[in-house]
């Protein structure tokens, strides 16, 4: 059985550790040279007292499976509060059995809870399974280009 809570503030090392393993998995497909750093150091950051990041993780027999990783920000647009959904990844091994979609419904329950005015995310043009995904919940497409910027 899969179950499914927020990760808590200020947990001890191992655990951020079993985490940042986790979530490398997301990371991994980007190549990316420092990727264990920097996954690493934002798992840190987010799970600080003063930070609007959260973590919900899936986990199973003991093993993390899933995570859900997004801040809560303010909207002009949504008049309040808003999730973004940075990451939601289910490990390669545990796919397609529902785990996405449980971490996402309990982020879903966790932001009503919280008077959280509406979600965003985006995921990849030609993801399919993922954009059926978010469908069935409810999502629709917005139309915009993202733009970004590193210091």
């Amino acid at each position: 059985m899969v179950k499914v809570y927020e990760v808590t503030k200020g947990i001890d090392s191992e655990f951020q550790r079993r985490i940042t393993d986790l979530l490398m998995g997301q990371m991994e497909s980007l190549g990316t040279k420092d990727a264990y750093e920097q996954v690493s150091t934002t798992v840190e950051l987010a799970l600080k007292e003063d930070s609007q990041a959260h973590i919900f993780v899936a986990e199973k027999d003991d093993t993390l499976v899933g995570a859900a990783f997004f801040n809560v920000a303010l909207s002009i647009d949504k008049g309040g509060h808003y999730i973004w959904l940075n990451d939601l990844y289910v490990h390669q091994e545990h796919r397609n059995r529902g785990i996405a979609k449980k971490l996402l419904l309990h982020v879903i329950h966790w932001a009503e809870q919280q008077n959280i005015k509406g979600m965003e995310l985006e995921t990849g043009i030609n993801n399919g399974a993922t954009k059926a995904l978010y469908n069935s919940l409810g999502f629709y497409d917005i139309i915009s280009k993202r733009y970004g910027f590193r210091f």
